[in-house]
């Protein structure tokens, strides 16, 4: 995994996953490009292998099981306090990664969304009043997997029915969310540091109405208008997220905030510069910013 080695001097980013994808691979090489060596590792690696002053970006993904978050947000609360300065944290992870707590997050900073809802094993609420078309969903969801468009009663019992049985229902239930009527593509916004860095539009495939690139859709390169950037940003904020791809759809008279993805993955298709060092540059730069301010306002002991 390594693709870059530091001193035992030099500051030096970790970048945090389950795995080495492409996209984080990217980062590390931007890092070492930008003068910061960087390695992907492990959770339980960076324990051993951060000093206090170095930076971790937390990249940990959705489980593929559909029922939480990967392995090491512990271990990313434990090297803050270590000392680590940590983008993406925990708490940003978890209120990216679980669609209850993102609505919520939206709702609380007035950020547009669609009507959230959850379904659990035994519903607080009758189900007659959630009154389709809706989506059901995972509240840990990823790829487009088990999510259902529901456009009348009938249709929506039968999806219950069917989610009833999934490993995933058990634990955490399913989310009834307000159908915004499709269009056949959505701007996935690419937000590091509090910044725009890229964006693409993302065309459904043929014949279906869900835009993720795992069922078919294709990446456009976009240009996100100047209200859908800054709504992309206040929903960054919102969670938390220090690099996230922020997931809108358009309305008659708008954008509304689909996701928020803490593990976004990306190419260089979402912007005519590198990408990859325009975002690691904008997290640098939060990182330093952190450490004057600290500098310059110690907290007491």
């Amino acid at each position: 995994m390594p693709v870059g080695l530091a001193s035992q001097t030099q500051q030096r980013l970790g970048i945090l996953a389950a795995t080495a994808t492409e996209t984080n691979l990217a980062l590390a090489r931007a890092s070492l490009a930008l003068g910061v060596p960087a390695t992907v590792m492990t959770p339980e690696q960076a324990l051993h292998g951060l000093r206090p002053g170095d930076i971790a970006l937390g990249r940990l993904d959705v489980l593929p099981t559909l029922d939480g978050v990967e392995d090491g947000l512990w271990h990313l609360r434990l090297l803050e306090r270590r000392g680590v300065r940590v983008l993406n944290p925990a708490t940003a992870l978890v209120a990216a990664h679980d669609k209850l707590i993102t609505a919520r997050r939206l709702e609380a900073a007035v950020v547009p969304v669609p009507a959230t809802h959850h379904i659990g094993l035994r519903p607080r609420r009758p189900l007659g009043e959630l009154a389709p078309p809706l989506v059901l969903k995972p509240r840990f969801g990823s790829w487009g997997v088990d999510v259902v468009r529901c456009d009348d009663a009938d249709a929506m019992q039968q999806a219950l029915t069917t989610l009833r049985e999934r490993p995933w229902f058990a634990q955490h239930g399913v989310l009834a969310q307000e159908l915004v009527t499709p269009r056949g593509y959505d701007l996935r916004v690419l937000v590091a540091g509090g910044a725009v860095v890229g964006a693409v539009r993302r065309v459904a495939a043929p014949g279906e109405w869900r835009t993720n690139v795992a069922l078919g859709a294709v990446r456009k390169k976009a240009v996100p208008p100047p209200a859908a950037a800054a709504l992309a940003i206040a929903a960054a904020a919102a969670i938390g997220g220090d690099l996230v791809g922020v997931d809108l759809l358009p309305l008659d008279d708008g954008w509304t905030v689909l996701e928020v993805n803490g593990a976004v993955d990306f190419t260089h298709a979402y912007a005519d510069c590198d990408v990859f060092q325009a975002a690691v540059g904008a997290l640098l730069d939060v990182a330093r910013r952190a450490s004057a301010s600290e500098a310059a306002f110690p907290t007491p002991s």
